[in-house]
């Protein structure tokens, strides 16, 4: 039995520890105080709490948007279908059998149509544009503002370039807006913002009931056949999308049919707004192309990534280097360094990596093979951009 006042301490002790931060152990404290201060510390914890933890954020912050595309199939269902309206066509076939075919009557006389357009710095895309659908198109609409979509201040470019156009001149309705420049806003604001001067300006051009009303960005070029076809026959949906081939950096690099955004509307006052997302299920088979980011000089592309409402793809300053810009053009890559924007781990897959080239020039719009030599740039095989 222990003597009265006695404590025995049976606890364990640490040896290494306890000769070095016990009594016993001062002469030798300055030799040992690292290993005493680590003591119980698990070195593998630490190896992940000050290595990997950074590493992680580091991963998460240069891919998180890839990862958060990847998995958007987990939290986002695709869109309903559309309902597809076959499109039939030969130049060989009278208007009458084409309308039939479709299911529709003939009219008369054709319809009236108007092309609205809001305007960044797309002049060769819309002299191509509007030499296409020139024959059928009774006035086109323009509205350009001295702002982007970000809130940076932008030229006039096609008020100083507007003897390109001379041969619209006679049937064009051109107005400009002041941009609002509210800073950190969000660019869908200013966007949306637009497009209402843009309705304003439409019925200034003299818009009026059953006339057809195209609205699509400048680089979304329906087909002169296809505006024909809307224009002579009767019977025809209210409103209808068109599917346009989706073409990127050029005629050499396409990606998909699943351009959709296009749409023509039989226009009725008080009802018709301009805009562009979807507005009915009906949806037009290969009614025209959509070639985006399709410019001549590399200052274009960083304008426009710059300017545009997706301008927070842009993660990082070296997006926006020359170089890296060429480059990617010719390989056919994305300038974000994004994957895919689709619903399916299938598709997500099927469309990874650079987009195959394509060969073939057949269908393309007139005016573009027309003047070969000044849009060689736009063709297969000519992937090299003037520097701005």
């Amino acid at each position: 039995m222990p003597e009265a006042g006695y404590y025995n301490n049976s606890k364990k002790t640490d040896d290494i520890c306890e000769d070095v931060c016990g009594e016993a152990s001062k002469a030798a404290l300055s030799m040992s105080r690292l290993r005493c201060a680590l003591r119980g510390f698990d070195f593998r914890a630490l190896l992940i709490l000050f290595i990997g933890v950074p590493l992680l954020i580091l991963f998460i912050y240069v891919h998180g948007q890839k990862i958060t595309y990847f998995l958007r199939p987990l939290w986002e269902s695709p869109p309903k279908p559309f309902t597809v309206i076959p499109h039939y066509y030969h130049e060989n076939v009278s208007m009458e059998n084409l309308c039939r075919l479709h299911g529709w009557g003939i009219r008369e006389n054709p319809r009236r149509v108007f092309d609205a357009v809001l305007f960044s710095n797309e002049l060769d895309i819309l002299e191509i544009r509007w030499n296409e659908l020139s024959p059928y198109v009774s006035e086109f609409v323009l509205l350009e503002s001295n702002s982007t979509f970000t809130g940076l201040v932008k030229p006039l470019y096609f008020a100083k370039n507007r003897r390109q156009f001379e041969f619209a001149e006679s049937r064009l309705t051109y107005g400009t807006i002041g941009g609002r420049f509210v800073k950190g806003e969000n660019p869908f604001v200013e966007e949306s913002y637009q497009r209402v001067a843009l309705d304003q300006l439409i019925r200034i051009a003299g818009i009026t009931d059953d006339d057809l009303l195209i609205m699509s960005d400048v680089d979304e070029i329906p087909s002169g056949h296809t505006i024909d076809l809307l224009r002579w026959c009767d019977d025809i949906p209210d409103k209808i999308h068109l599917q346009l081939r989706n073409y990127l950096y050029s005629f050499e690099f396409y990606l998909d049919d699943r351009s959709w955004r296009a749409s023509v509307h039989k226009y009725r006052a008080g009802r018709t707004r301009y805009a562009h997302f979807r507005q009915t299920d009906d949806l037009l088979a290969d009614s025209g192309w959509h070639c985006s980011f399709c410019f001549r000089r590399i200052s274009d592309f960083v304008f426009k990534m710059k300017a545009y409402s997706h301008v927070d793809r842009v993660r990082f300053a070296y997006f926006l280097n020359p170089s890296r810009i060429q480059d990617v053009i010719c390989r056919g890559a994305d300038l974000f360094d994004m994957l895919p924007e689709e619903y399916t781990f299938q598709e997500i897959i099927a469309k990874l990596g650079p987009i195959p080239r394509t060969f073939s020039a057949v269908r393309l719009p007139g005016h573009l093979l027309k003047n070969v030599e000044r849009f060689r740039y736009l063709l297969p095989g000519n992937c090299r951009r003037e520097s701005g």
